[in-house]
């Protein structure tokens, strides 16, 4: 899934991603907008996990969040916040992590570290793709 917030103007995409749940169910509609396939076993049927908007699978109960996987795995700030993070970039590529975390009020080591998975996405893809994984994950 390309960067899906280029069409957007900053008020329609404060309106679009305001809370934790429209974030997610976005995400989940484009991780598994081909259906799901449990990355364990392969099996293809599931049930909804523990937490919203996660699948587990129905034969070997393995469950995979929204989030695992993408650009957004192991991202310890809120999903509005670091979507926020991921259109000031995309808007603003030469933005610096020091001017992320003096706008989003984050540390800046956490918006150096989105940012700099946003940054190799650019590199090896050409694009930001929020279903990127980066290397080491």
């Amino acid at each position: 899934m390309k960067y899906p917030f280029k069409s957007l103007d900053v008020d329609k995409f404060e309106t679009r991603f305001a809370t934790d749940e429209e974030c997610l169910q976005f995400l989940s509609e484009q991780k598994w907008s081909k259906g799901f396939i449990c990355r364990k076993c392969g099996h293809t049927n599931y049930c909804n996990g523990k937490t919203p908007y996660a699948r587990r699978c129905t034969r070997c109960k393995s469950e995979e969040s929204a989030t695992a996987n993408t650009i957004f795995h192991r991202c310890h700030i809120p999903i509005t916040e670091a979507f926020h993070m991921v259109y000031m970039v995309c808007s603003n590529p030469k933005i610096s992590s020091y001017e992320l975390s003096r706008q989003l009020e984050i540390r800046q080591m956490t918006c150096w570290k989105l940012k700099s998975k946003l940054m190799e996405c650019l590199e090896n893809k050409g694009e930001i793709d929020i279903l990127y994984t980066p290397e080491g994950e």
